[in-house]
């Protein structure tokens, strides 16, 4: 079984939709193998986003994902890394088709409720860093 990793971030997690999205990913028949509701350190944020360390949005991303608690998550299934990524939505809450996470509860770009890993190299990599 393939696995990734998913976060809710501080603002999914202040707006109390941990139980919505947990629905619909086990709606959608995936196993929740691992979960952990905590707020992350400063040096776990930066290695998590290590690929937009010189990008001049990332100070502000991890300002934002350290100011609460997260809830991570590992989640198993088949094709559970591409059909995460489907069910999460674009980025871009504008962007983002309704009825994907993103699409029905994010409202900016910054604030965009969820993550989920893009691959399944990023899923090993994420899932070793958060739950070792």
């Amino acid at each position: 079984m393939e696995k990734t990793f998913v976060m809710i971030k501080t603002d999914g997690v202040e707006r109390g939709l941990i139980g919505e999205i947990i629905g619909r990913i086990e709606k959608k028949g995936f196993k929740i193998t691992k979960a952990k509701l905590f707020q992350p350190s400063r040096e776990l944020v930066e290695n998590h986003y290590i690929e937009h360390k010189e990008k001049p949005f990332f100070q502000e991303l991890v300002e934002y994902i350290i100011k609460g608690p997260v809830m991570a998550m590992e989640v198993e299934g088949e094709t559970v890394v591409e059909t995460m990524r489907i069910m999460i939505g674009d980025k871009d809450p504008k962007k983002a088709q309704p009825g994907t996470i993103r699409g029905d509860f994010a409202y900016s770009l910054t604030q965009n409720i969820i993550h989920g890993s893009d691959s399944i190299e990023s899923a090993e990599r994420e899932l070793k860093l958060w739950f070792s």
